[in-house]
């Protein structure tokens, strides 16, 4: 370790908790030899489901070097979207995975992403390298994990003893050598809740989830008719399932976010599941413009709607 490389990463650190981001972690950049052995048989026995993408890159997600070449150090940056229960923000007939109620993470985060970065290149001149926010073939909670952040949790969530688990994981993968952190511990113990609340045994062994399995694989990420066994395990969920983490402790105890852009939309908590079975397309752009919501096309949407209206 040099007097650079830790300036360096101080440097990177102050500016990063100024800038918003609730925590960051640094590590090296390797080849992930554990995770490319436990992708390549969950992708072989299918349980990636509708999710062909997790196919592509396979040699660029396991080792970021060959995604960005030059690449040293991976930092892992986390912003908390956590909030505190408030009954007059639910609705219990209609549930949106809680990353989703705010603006879409991905243009917001990114935003400052690009801030930080540039803040870096005028520090250290010599810096380059590129940012990203859940869209590009990074193992986003391994790397977070290698630079101690957390560790995965029984759901395959990364957890973190002051923020729980709703959080968003960025990346930045930089040219440039700085001080590493280590992994923690795991601190889940013997609790099994998200393994026990899971409608559809997603959870099929602790740390493994099977994607076609997930509530959330079915009403975001297949595109077509959803089998009845899993319209009826959806229950009110019309875009994600949150179940396995909130029974987790460790939310209960977590931090509060505080970036204003992930507060809910207030105008989705009036609807019914019959109000939104019966959207029409122009309303639901209305509606979910600037959201990750817009990851479902329209039809599967209201696809979604009616299943939680016949649940209800």
């Amino acid at each position: 370790m040099t007097q650079e490389q830790e300036r360096w990463t101080q440097f990177i650190r102050n500016s990063a908790l100024e800038m918003g981001f609730d925590a960051i972690g640094f590590a090296q950049a390797t080849y992930l030899e554990d995770d490319d052995r436990r992708l390549s048989i969950w992708l072989e026995q299918g349980r990636n489901g509708s999710m062909s993408w997790m196919e592509n890159n396979h040699d660029k997600r396991v080792d970021p070097r060959l995604l960005v070449p030059g690449t040293q150090s991976v930092i892992s940056l986390l912003v908390s979207y956590h909030r505190k229960e408030d009954q007059s923000h639910t609705n219990e007939s209609v549930s949106f995975a809680r990353y989703a109620q705010g603006r879409d993470y991905h243009r917001v985060i990114k935003k400052k992403l690009k801030l930080l970065y540039q803040r870096i290149q005028q520090e250290i001149p010599i810096a380059e390298g590129r940012y990203f926010v859940d869209s590009a073939p990074v193992l986003e909670r391994s790397w977070a994990q290698r630079s101690g952040l957390g560790w995965i949790g029984k759901n395959g969530n990364l957890l973190n003893k002051q923020l729980g688990s709703y959080f968003f994981i960025a990346d930045m993968l930089l040219n440039i050598p700085l001080l590493y952190d280590h992994p923690t511990t795991d601190h889940c113990g013997t609790c099994t809740r998200c393994i026990d609340a899971c409608p559809t045994d997603a959870i099929y062994e602790p740390q493994k989830i099977d994607g076609a399995k997930c509530i959330s694989h079915w009403n975001i990420e297949h595109d077509g008719e959803i089998p009845s066994f899993f319209q009826e395990k959806m229950g009110n969920w019309i875009f994600g399932c949150d179940i396995c983490q909130e029974v987790c402790p460790w939310n209960r105890k977590a931090l509060l976010g505080h970036w204003p852009e992930f507060q809910p939309h207030e105008s989705w908590i009036t609807l019914s599941p019959l109000d939104w079975s019966q959207l029409q397309e122009e309303e639901y752009e209305g509606y979910f413009n600037g959201t990750a919501i817009r990851r479902v096309k329209y039809k599967d949407f209201i696809r979604n709607a009616t299943i939680v209206l016949n649940n209800h």
